[in-house]
């Protein structure tokens, strides 16, 4: 057969597409032809991912297309038998690390996020011996809340013991960080950062604890890096204010409703701007911020 991926967020995007690599592996371990997908050329069949719902359709893509991933609203694991294989780095030649989960689902059930109901409440998933790339010592791990399972921290134990370079990508819940887990992320070897989230006002006194703990783990003051939502701009500013005044570079994300394909006000989306383009940011105060 001939096989057609479509990244639909783009093969330049950040990260590669996981689902995309392991529908890959798999038909190419059956003896199939896979190839990025051609509106000028014919397939046996087509698989499509989106991520972010705010990308566009592609108005090309021919009927009969095998559609997966948040963006298009799908919720629906792959098989077993693709879900199972080592992703095939060869279609992204520029990734240079090895990308996978620890564990899936969450606990939290918050209002903007869809992983509960895409993925179920938290479980075990891989051993990161699993994930690694023999050729690299480079790991992101995309787990939503992998510190809220024993099976994750158990993981982040062992990789102390190790020289891999991490990145937890969708940040630690701040929540959660004890001493002792502070300790255990305190022996990792952070590539870029430790993520944190600060979504709401009552997670300040979270992150204050949290960052004082892993200061005290070991992590260096460099090291830190923090989700800010923006829903209300007050509420996103004095969080963003606060990060600010602790050295831990914030990163704002607009708020968007999945459920009802609500959108990021032009407002949002400005502050957005403002804190994620650091020149500005260190240099231009909010309220003296022109888009």
């Amino acid at each position: 057969m001939r096989i057609g991926l479509h990244d639909s967020d783009g093969v330049g995007f950040k990260y590669p597409n996981l689902a995309l690599m392991k529908i890959s592996a798999y038909f190419k371990s059956r003896g199939d032809s896979v190839e990025w997908w051609s509106p000028l050329l014919t397939y046996d069949r087509v698989y499509s991912a989106k991520v972010f719902t705010f990308t566009d359709e592609n108005p090309y893509l021919p009927e009969g297309t095998i559609k997966g991933g948040t963006g298009y609203g799908v919720y629906e694991d792959l098989p077993e038998e693709i879900d199972g294989m080592l992703p095939d780095y060869s279609i992204y030649p520029d990734c240079n690390y090895a990308i996978g989960f620890l564990t899936r689902g969450c606990p939290n059930n918050c209002p903007w996020c869809c992983v509960p109901r895409k993925e179920g409440g938290i479980r075990p998933y891989r051993e990161y011996e699993q994930i690694k790339r023999p050729d690299s010592n480079k790991m992101v791990f995309m787990d939503n809340n992998v510190i809220a399972c024993q099976h994750g921290l158990d993981q982040i134990e062992r990789l102390g013991n190790t020289k891999i370079k991490v990145d937890f990508n969708q940040g630690l819940d701040a929540r959660l960080i004890t001493p002792e887990i502070g300790k255990l992320l305190g022996r990792l070897h952070w590539n870029p950062y430790i993520r944190l989230a600060c979504d709401q006002m009552s997670q300040i006194k979270h992150i204050e604890t949290a960052h004082e703990y892993l200061l005290q783990g070991g992590v260096p003051k460099s090291k830190f890096f923090c989700y800010v939502l923006v829903k209300d701009i007050p509420s996103a500013l004095v969080r963003v204010e606060y990060l600010r005044s602790k050295n831990i570079d914030p990163f704002a994300q607009p708020y968007r409703d999945f459920e009802n394909k609500i959108e990021p006000t032009e407002e949002q989306r400005h502050f957005a701007r403002w804190v994620n383009h650091k020149a500005t940011f260190k240099s231009v105060m909010w309220e003296d911020y022109k888009p």
